[in-house]
């Protein structure tokens, strides 16, 4: 009788495991299945990680904005299969319906979404530090610091920064430092600058690819109109070669600086700047703005021609001429076209009162 007992009991416990194996297969089969199912996201969902923030919090976060049904789910599901999911710092969108196993391989991969800085071609590089200065998710590290420190800061201490950086979009992970940015686009000014130097064509009246950056920097101050560039450059070049003064208004004004007051007047022209190349010879010291690809081609594949001045037309574009005295000419003609302008601005404005 009491064997029986015995055996009954046994019979049970052996039922109880089962039963038990049986449930916990289920249940691991069941968060499987729940892992890679889709999520509960009807629209795309933003999340911030910041830095120290665990795997628990972010997964708990991801279930109050909607992204996780279960997040304690997904925790125990890790756990099981000992992965631990390194979540980088920065943005991340999680796509619609997105399910726990997308979200987690989205950590694992870094998806983070990017930022992005925009430096427009013609800028200078006090307009870099600018736009540099107004991005809230990078890490600001060369806030105080002069040009030259910030040189030096990069590995090339000594340089001049204007014309160094070259004008594009970079895209960037939150968190990223300003030198880091900086530093992308220094060398990538540099590698193309090399490119181009070494396709130039022959017979340039410089020596080196700096110089041709600086008559790049000119060129893209002088017009906005791509057709031009390969002239204006051509223009440069054969006064460089006759060994006339380029008489270019950008390297005035950016002589002037902050005297500047938006209009070149005659004492300008005639106040000695070393960047003043009506009052001296040959390229100014350093770029003037910071010059895209066109720019940099023009400058080392200049158009053949026999023009040496240009003027605006008043009307987008440049005239080119050949002589002084046609020069003067078109000279007095955009003179003239401003005066037109400027008096019948006063008309209406003195019409609108």
């Amino acid at each position: 009788m009491l064997e029986a007992a015995r055996n009954r009991g046994r019979a049970v416990m052996i039922i109880l495991l089962a039963l038990l194996v049986l449930a916990a297969a289920a249940g691991y089969a069941l968060l499987g299945r729940d892992f890679h199912a889709p999520g509960p996201a009807a629209t795309p969902v933003g999340l911030k990680v910041s830095a120290g923030e665990s795997t628990r919090a972010v997964l708990a976060r991801l279930g109050e904005l909607g992204a996780l049904a279960h997040p304690r789910e997904v925790e125990l599901y890790l756990r099981l299969h000992r992965r631990i999911p390194r979540i980088e710092i920065g943005a991340y969108e999680v796509p619609v319906h997105a399910s726990p196993a997308d979200i987690i391989r989205m950590f694992e991969q870094g998806r983070v979404v990017l930022d992005q800085l925009t430096v427009v071609e013609g800028a200078r590089f006090a307009d870099f530090r600018h736009e540099l200065e107004a991005q809230r998710d990078i890490a600001h590290t060369l806030r105080g610091k002069s040009d030259a420190e910030i040189m030096s800061a990069l590995g090339h201490p000594g340089e001049s920064p204007e014309g160094r950086f070259f004008p594009d979009t970079y895209r960037f992970a939150p968190g990223t430092s300003d030198l880091t940015i900086l530093a992308m686009a220094y060398d990538r000014m540099a590698a193309v600058l090399a490119k181009v130097w070494q396709e130039r064509s022959g017979g340039l009246p410089f020596a080196t690819p700096y110089e041709a950056l600086i008559l790049a920097s000119m060129v893209e101050k002088e017009t906005g109109v791509a057709d031009e560039r390969g002239l204006i450059a051509g223009v440069f070049v054969n006064r460089l070669r006759r060994g006339m003064r380029l008489q270019s208004d950008p390297t005035v004004i950016y002589g002037l600086g902050a005297q500047y007051d938006g209009t070149i007047h005659t004492r300008d022209l005639t106040t000695d700047t070393p960047f003043n190349s009506y009052t001296r010879s040959g390229l100014p010291p350093t770029p003037i703005s910071l010059p895209g690809l066109e720019s940099l081609l023009a400058a080392v594949h200049p158009d053949p021609t026999d023009d040496l001045y240009f003027v605006a037309t008043g009307q987008g574009g440049h005239h080119f001429s050949k002589t002084l005295a046609e020069h003067d000419a078109e000279l007095r003609a955009y003179l003239a076209h401003l005066r037109a302008q400027q008096q019948a601005a006063a008309r209406r404005q003195a019409a609108g009162n």
